[in-house]
Order: C-alpha cells, then structure tokens, then sequence
C-alpha cells in the first residue's frame, strides 16, 4: 500500500494527466519530495520559500483534515492516507 495523491486538473501536465500518484514518507514534505522524484517540477506548485513553506493559495489536506492545522509540512502521514492539493484558482 502506499500514500495517493489526489491531482487537481491544472497541475496534472506534471503527473502525465494522472488524476491520482502514489508515493511514499513519513511526512508531507518527505511525501511531496518522493512524488516529486518521479513527476518533476510538480513540489514547486505546491511549496516554496526557505524554508520551505507552502504557498499561500493553495490548500493541502491529508485525509479531509487541512494541513495548516495540523503541522504543515511536518504533518505525518502514512500507508493508506489521501493528500488532495486544492490550488485557489482565481478569474471572473
């Protein structure tokens, strides 16, 4: 078993049109870091900054549960967890 990675639909160009990516950590940033090995550029879309943070408008859940609340980065997840990345998409 391993940790999904629910794709929104703009930063699926990353993951080859995947809906959803599996990867591997202990942590949401050592998750984000292994998924990233495998579909690059994919980490800069969802973090930034030094030290790594991630960035204002887009929101991080591990198991409907928003990560700002429980950690950030540093937040622990596990086999069998769901991530969704929700970017703030912004028009008119």
């Amino acid at each position: 078993m391993a940790i999904e990675l629910r794709v929104p639909t703009i930063l699926r160009t990353y993951t080859g049109g995947e809906k959803a990516v599996n990867g591997d950590g202990a942590t949401l940033a050592e998750f984000i870091d292994n998924v990233n090995g495998t579909h690059p550029g994919l980490k800069e879309r969802i973090i930034e900054g030094e030290p790594e943070e991630l960035r204002r408008f887009v929101n991080v859940y591990v198991n409907d549960e928003d990560v700002r609340f429980t950690g950030g980065l540093q937040t622990g997840v596990k086999d069998g967890d769901v991530v969704v990345v929700l970017p703030a998409v912004a028009g008119g």
